[in-house]
């Protein structure tokens, strides 16, 4: 039988000792979200993977707001984040500084999640779009790559923050993975 452990035995990093960890080479840009929770929820995950960044764009609400830090639990005090007014913008200037912009959406030539390949090395943004509209066509375009995750029921999506859950975790244990297997 397994005891359930103490927030005090989890040995979590305090918010001082999180900005100055090494952070995972990964970036979340929200593109128009609407629902607070969700971006909430996205800042809780965020800081679970030490993610460098969120970019909140648009229309998508920025902290402080309390349906925000409702969900987050603190996240937002962590996690670096900055508004960003126009996301195609935001994407041009990451693909100029070199980083690996990834949209996931549902959409002609996507990768699947689990056929995406990616080294320990590449900074990668992920963005996710609006609960409605997904990630804008033109963001879409200017993309290096459209993932997808595999789904077998009957629903079209998933819910934002579950997305940015899967899709974070495969990329940081595909990440961790080469770091740790590399000889």
């Amino acid at each position: 039988m397994s005891r359930k452990l103490e927030n005090s035995e989890l040995d979590r990093l305090d918010v001082t000792g999180f900005k100055e960890a090494e952070k995972s080479p990964i970036i979340i840009i929200l593109d128009n979200v609407r629902s607070l929770n969700n971006i909430g929820s996205v800042f809780r995950t965020a800081d679970a993977f030490l993610i460098q960044k969120i970019y909140l764009c648009g229309i998508t609400a920025t902290p402080p707001h309390k349906d925000i830090r409702k969900t987050a639990l603190g996240a937002t005090e962590s996690v670096e984040w900055e508004y960003r007014k126009d996301t195609l913008e935001l994407v041009q200037e990451l693909k100029q500084g070199g980083v690996k912009v990834v949209s996931v959406e549902q959409a002609e030539n996507a990768i699947m999640l689990n056929d995406y390949q990616v080294w320990s090395d590449d900074t990668v943004a992920l963005v996710f779009g609006n609960e409605v509209k997904g990630v804008s066509q033109e963001v879409v375009s200017a993309s290096d790559t459209v993932l997808e995750i595999p789904q077998f029921g009957t629903k079209h999506s998933l819910n934002i923050s579950v997305s940015m859950g899967v899709v974070v975790w495969d990329i940081w244990s595909k990440q961790n993975a080469q770091k740790i297997n590399r000889p």
